[in-house]
């Protein structure tokens, strides 16, 4: 249940996160009893296998059609998903090397990256979508002012509203920050009245529109920073791309694969999805489906996402910009080169 005594909030620092994402970027970190029971063994078998953490939004529908579809077993190799409870545990996961690979939004990658974390950027998840939704009577920037703001740290959906303020002349000292866990939670925060305004991914933002009366968008993003804007990242360890970089391949090309049936067959692709990974009405996910699209080839977006290092570093979760170095776009190349006639058919892309 929402309410507005403050204790529906988890209480977060940004010290406690950076602390983390550093503890999470070392070989001896310790992982809490609750996220160690997640990391059941796997049993022998000839399939290679990939343990994956994941978001909730539409960035993340790529990979979810490539567990439900198994589209990574006809390249020998099953995808396996360690699901996380909350947004920053997917963040400590990755970085400790539980798993192998991440569907992770930009941002948290870059907390990584820039604490020493051997992980790149190999592929992309999804586009656009990072919304701000506000109750009514907020219409600008300066109708914020004083107001409750809920979102998630060191995520894209704080990078948005802290640049979105910025632009405006204003700063995260003129609203009232609150970190939340998840995005049903942040959410339904909102929709019970306990939150004046969120930044929130797809479809969870078109609900929160649809649900509360007066609800408008203040910004989805593209106002900022234009059109087909990352959001959220295929990153992968360092190790497993210098052992087994077919196995990375496989996952790259299967993301590739279900970009391609969603862009043919949007229905089915939110059938597959809405209920099991979206927590949120068939309607509101029709509605959002336009909204944040997937997107593998993002190699046009490696600049956006070094630029945003100036507000992560501002914000105070990274020492130090990104460089090129965060990325390795050879395998995503390698795939696109070795599946022509695939890539080629793909509406949204790169190139």
């Amino acid at each position: 249940m929402c309410d507005r005594d403050g204790t529906f909030y988890r209480s977060f620092s940004r010290r406690n996160f950076i602390k983390t994402s550093v503890a999470a970027a070392t070989a001896t970190v310790a992982i809490p009893a609750h996220l160690a029971t997640l990391l059941t063994p796997t049993p022998a078998m000839a399939a290679t296998v990939i343990k994956a953490t994941h978001g909730s939004g539409f960035c993340n529908m790529g990979i979810f059609l490539a567990k439900e579809r198994n589209l990574t077993v006809a390249d020998g190799v099953e995808l396996e998903f360690v699901v996380t409870p909350s947004n920053t545990e997917i963040t400590t996961m990755f970085g400790a090397g539980l798993v192998d690979i991440s569907m992770i939004p930009y941002s948290n990658f870059m907390t990584l990256y820039d604490a020493g974390a051997p992980v790149k950027i190999v592929a992309g998840g999804g586009v656009q979508g990072c919304i701000i939704v506000a109750k009514d009577g907020i219409k600008s920037a300066a109708d914020l002012k004083g107001k409750t703001f809920g979102t998630f740290q060191a995520d894209t959906l704080e990078v948005l509203p802290y640049d979105y303020l910025k632009k405006a002349g204003l700063s995260f000292k003129d609203v009232d920050i609150k970190y939340l866990d998840t995005s049903p939670e942040l959410a339904q925060a909102f929709m019970a009245g306990a939150l004046d305004a969120i930044c929130h991914i797809e479809p969870y933002a078109t609900q929160c529109v649809q649900q509360r009366k007066g609800a408008t968008v203040l910004s989805d993003g593209t106002d900022l920073y234009g059109k087909g804007y990352s959001d959220c990242v295929l990153a992968a360890r360092t190790p497993l791309i210098e052992k087994n970089p077919a196995a990375v391949k496989a996952v790259i090309k299967a993301l590739m694969v279900a970009q391609s049936q969603a862009e043919a067959d949007k229905a089915a692709a939110l059938k597959d999805t809405v209920g099991k990974y979206y927590k949120t009405s068939m309607e509101a996910a029709i509605d959002a489906s336009a909204k944040q699209p997937i997107v593998v080839d993002q190699r046009s977006q490696t600049q956006f996402i070094i630029d945003r290092g100036v507000s992560m570093k501002e914000l105070g979760y990274v020492k130090k910009l990104p460089d090129q170095g965060a990325f390795d776009w050879s395998l995503l190349e390698a795939v696109i080169a070795d599946n022509k006639a695939l890539y080629d058919g793909l509406k949204l892309k790169s190139a």
